[in-house]
């Protein structure tokens, strides 16, 4: 399970709320202190201290700062006899409100604690001017600019084919054919089903699983699809579970992160949920969106496969910024976010329309470009943070996305905890998504 934070620049109204992180490296530990709504920026950190200081594992950084001694005075003091680093925007100060996200301290720092002892840096950036940052143009035009300032690369052919990105697996190019025919039925999905060994395999597994509670024995594919799953599941299903096959999941992933298959089928099973319970004129295919729910986090893997030598990087400035929005962090480091490489390459693939928008803006839902599918995976994932289930900084839902949706909290925090009353069941199928993709990449490399 994840372990979140609350945003800071909502936790406090004060101007002068400071953020403390702990880091560390061979030589011991450093305490930085910065704008509380400010991302950390480790690159000019590691230059200017010329120290390569790493993030603290998320259970020790909240194992140290919930210390008895912590919540005492002479335990605050003592603890700034460690060196050090402070923001250059937090030099006026008269005195510095001090919260550590991880573990909820909070208390004033004098001045004083930090005469002559503080090194002065500009390490920290607002969100206001990592956007000013940002290139401008389209998606695809902000992805070729994102790539070039990391390679050498000169964008001649295709992009898809310049990048290196896959191509879309013959299953899954059946698979989407299939759902474009409106006439398509289950006598065209099976076939396609049972010439794909691994597929078969994951729809009889499901299928058999406890979280659907079969009555009797499953006969075929025909009967797993027909009595249990339904035409819809099993398309989509088949769709995110081939897409899943494409590229490689990244090990170096942040600490303290929520895995990836279990973050895709907890949003994707309570989006669903979700889109059943809405009381709105245009209610979205439930299906759809648990397609959209399902693959709204691959453009994780994607990044990883087009920045491998940065993506630790990313993955080193998520842990230490986990009060800000992913998508701020990534534009940052890599000038582009998740969102827009996985929505290009589903186009790319000629996914649905319906569900390149709403994993493009999931997001933003109230953008003008935005559907029901992007809101509705908004909810569900804001709404799993808080329980351990999706990453990202804990914060409210949106009640514009609420009303928009016809739904309220209420609704969602009921329709999420009925959902939790099966999670070793749910767990269950994300271990068989797990084993299918270890399998696949073992494939690849024996292949390489």
């Amino acid at each position: 399970m994840a372990v979140g934070v609350h945003r800071l620049d909502n936790v406090t109204d004060s101007a002068e709320a400071v953020r403390i992180v702990l880091l560390h490296d061979n030589e011991g530990k450093v305490l930085v202190l910065l704008p509380a709504s400010h991302l950390l920026n480790l690159t000019v950190l590691w230059r200017e201290s010329s120290r390569h200081l790493q993030p603290i594992r998320t259970e020790d950084i909240s194992k140290f700062f919930q210390q008895d001694a912590l919540s005492r005075t002479e335990g605050q003091r003592k603890l700034f006899s460690l060196p050090v680093y402070l923001d250059k925007a937090c030099i006026d100060m008269k005195s510095l409100s001090v919260i550590e996200p991880h573990s909820g301290l909070s208390f004033d720092v004098p001045r004083l604690w930090l005469a002559g002892s503080a090194s002065v840096i500009e390490v920290g950036i607002s969100p206001q001017e990592i956007l000013r940052q940002q290139p401008q143009g389209t998606d695809e035009e902000v992805i070729i600019k994102a790539v070039e300032r990391f390679t050498a690369l000169r964008i001649k052919q295709r992009m898809e084919d310049t990048l290196g990105l896959p191509s879309l697996p013959p299953t899954a190019q059946k698979i989407t054919e299939l759902r474009a025919d409106p006439l398509a039925g289950v006598d065209r999905l099976v076939p396609i089903v049972k010439v794909d060994p691994s597929l078969a395999a994951q729809v009889m597994s499901w299928a058999a699983s406890p979280y659907y509670a079969t009555p009797g024995e499953l006969q075929s594919i025909e009967d797993a699809v027909i009595r249990v799953l339904g035409y819809d599941l099993v398309v989509n299903l088949a769709l995110g579970v081939s897409m899943g096959k494409t590229l490689t999941i990244p090990e170096d992933t942040p600490r303290g992160h929520t895995p990836y298959w279990i973050q895709a089928l907890y949003t994707a099973t309570l989006a669903e949920r979700l889109c059943r319970k809405m009381k709105a004129e245009e209610v979205p295919k439930p299906g759809m969106v648990y397609l959209t729910g399902l693959i709204h986090n691959f453009g994780y893997a994607a990044l990883a496969h087009l920045f491998p030598p940065h993506f630790a990087l990313l993955s080193r400035y998520l842990e230490v910024n986990p009060h800000m929005d992913i998508e701020q962090i990534e534009r940052h480091v890599l000038n582009v976010t998740r969102e827009q490489v996985a929505a290009w390459l589903f186009d790319c693939w000629s996914l649905p329309q319906e569900v390149c928008v709403g994993v493009r803006y999931l997001n933003s839902p109230m953008h003008i470009k935005a559907n029901a599918h992007a809101q509705l995976v908004n909810l569900a994932g804001r709404s799993l943070r808080s329980a351990g289930f999706s990453d990202g900084p804990i914060e409210a839902l949106d009640p514009l996305v609420l009303s928009s949706l016809g739904l309220t909290e209420a609704v969602v925090v009921r329709e999420r905890e009925l959902m939790l009353e099966k999670s070793d069941e749910l767990l269950e199928l994300v271990a068989m998504l797990e084993v299918q993709q270890h399998r696949q990449q073992a494939k690849m490399a024996v292949e390489s």
